[in-house]
């Protein structure tokens, strides 16, 4: 028995730091994503760099955890790495955008290709390594604690794993499920690290140990204070003063802005708007503008209405603005994330009289058997493509789902050059579905707009449609269209439900994108350096 920590005697303590080890875990992992999405995107390639940075954390902890368990076996020298894991932990929502944000502006000035990949490995590296590497270390530890003899080694290294894996569990459910949409991603960085600062508190009042180590606990307690004081707030754009709304869903961060005239959507903080509601009649003055002519494509003032289903709602842009020109169209909205169809009837003046079905696209086209005259699809947002709505299969679908001379609009919003763009697999892959491909570019933006439909006649209808418009904002904008409509020439670029590189190949534009964009400030930077940069920064605000 162990007097001096009589705590440990039951082995049940132990038991319980397996577990709340691994709960922790995979809450930071999580929260990690969450973290990195308004900046990096949720993309798939995002993923893989926290997954991949965790898994090495753990491995290095594991080795060492071993090592000094081996060497020392001391379980006082355990808990102190769990709380400072936890201070670490809580520290995170207090300067971890921070820390984001300074390695993308170091790193946007430094790098040329692999943004995304280098910036989000570098923030993982320097924000969840450390934490992750002190927690990796409590199963070997614990090994070394709990094993009586060799004779029941089987056991208890199952039982430790046993708990590990429940904890693990509970750590994935309840950020996902719970905290982080009741309380956003701060506060679940501090619950956990509060679980975590709590069990190596109670460890150390428990035990009859030195008061060299007791001094650490209310150190601890305050500096946890602390970051609950300054590090609850969930603003990711934390440069921004005067946002409308700044939260988050289960799917994404969401930020609204109202300038007075128009309101916008962001999902991200990088990538610019996703939704738009201009609160006068008039034109957006982005791509929904364009995809207005698919109505007309469709033969809109030839029929008495038409039905048009909308994957990936948003906040209604099109479908409002549709409706402010054009009469007799009857919606069906998909949106995924119930908060921003929330969000569309309180601050972008969705009509009560238009459904949305909180679905997934393609999973609702499986499921609903009703065709339509126009199938929008719109559920591109910056690298963030699902594949499962790129994939030739799906776009058999949708073809399957349109009347006779209906017409899909694909808002393709990552315009790129060269040979294996994302934008020219998805065009391709579209052109072995349907007879008729058309691409029009949205000028002043890097949105391309695709018309696709099967049976002929789409530029006639159009012609003959826009010849029956009487408004004259209308006609001019159709006319524009008309005479920027090209046929697409179908390539061997076909992407399916087994192989669909999406995020890769958005990278690539991505990082075109990027170095488009601050190139100026790069050679600023490189003749001047950092205070040239600085006054050049100075002087465009």
């Amino acid at each position: 028995m162990d007097k001096k920590r009589p705590i440990l005697n039951k082995k049940i303590f132990l038991y319980l730091t397996e577990f709340f080890a691994g709960m922790s875990v995979m809450a930071v992992e999580l929260g990690a994503s969450r973290l990195l999405a308004p900046y990096f995107s949720s993309s798939q390639i995002v993923w893989t760099i926290i997954i991949g940075t965790i898994m090495i954390a753990m491995a290095l902890g594991n080795i060492y955890g071993g090592r000094s368990a081996d060497k020392n076996p001391n379980p006082d020298r355990l808990y102190v790495r769990i709380l400072i894991a936890a201070l670490w932990i809580a520290l995170i929502p207090v300067i971890g955008k921070y820390i984001i944000v300074g390695i993308s502006a170091f790193l946007i000035l430094s790098v040329n290709n692999n943004f995304l990949i280098i910036a989000g490995f570098a923030a993982c590296m320097v924000i969840f390594v450390f934490p992750l590497f002190l927690l990796g270390t409590v199963t070997p530890s614990l090994v070394k604690y709990t094993m009586d003899s060799l004779n029941d080694s089987g056991r208890t290294v199952g039982n430790l794993n046993a708990f590990n894996t429940v904890g693990s569990i509970i750590g994935t459910f309840v950020p996902t499920f719970i905290s982080i949409p009741a309380v956003g991603t701060a506060w679940t960085f501090l619950i956990f690290a509060g679980i975590l600062l709590l069990l190596s508190v109670v460890y150390f009042v428990s035990s009859k140990i030195a008061l060299r180590q007791m001094k650490k606990v209310p150190a601890a307690m305050l500096l946890f204070i602390l970051c609950c004081i300054f590090g609850h707030n969930d603003s990711f754009a934390f440069w921004e003063d005067d946002l409308t709304y700044e939260g988050e869903s289960v799917y994404n961060y969401l930020q609204v802005s109202d300038d007075g005239e128009e309101v916008a959507l962001s999902t991200n903080v990088l990538f610019g708007v996703q939704s738009v509601y201009v609160k006068e009649k008039r034109l957006t003055g982005y791509y929904y503008d364009y995809a207005m002519a698919a109505p007309l494509m469709a033969g809109l003032n030839e029929k008495d209405g038409l039905d048009i289903l909308v994957l990936g709602m948003g906040t209604g842009t099109f479908a409002t603005q549709c409706n402010r020109y054009f009469d007799g169209i009857s919606w069906t909205g998909v949106e995924i994330d119930q908060k921003i169809t929330d969000l569309a009837r309180e601050y972008f003046n969705l009509s009560p009289d238009i459904p949305v079905i909180t679905y997934d696209g393609r999973a609702f086209l499986n499921a609903d058997d009703r065709c339509y005259d126009v199938i929008m699809v719109d559920a591109y947002q910056d690298i963030t493509i699902p594949f499962q709505m790129s994939s030739v299969e799906f776009f058999r679908l949708v073809r399957d789902r349109l009347n006779e001379g209906g017409v899909m609009v694909v808002n393709m919003n990552m315009r790129g050059d060269g040979e294996g763009s994302i934008n020219e697999a998805l065009s391709d892959t579209i052109a072995s579905v349907f007879d008729e491909v058309y691409t029009v570019d949205v000028p002043g933006s890097t949105n391309t707009e695709l018309f696709a439909s099967c049976g002929g006649g789409l530029t006639k209808r159009f012609n003959d449609n826009i010849l029956r418009e009487d408004d004259a904002e209308i006609v001019e904008l159709m006319n524009r269209v008309r005479e920027q409509m090209t046929p697409y020439r179908a390539g061997d670029h076909i992407m399916t439900d087994d192989k669909a590189p999406v995020e890769l190949l958005g990278m690539k534009v991505i990082d075109g994108l990027i170095s488009e964009e601050v190139s100026y400030y790069k050679d600023i930077y490189r003749e001047q350096g950092i205070k040239g940069l600085i006054d050049a920064l100075s002087g465009a605000e």
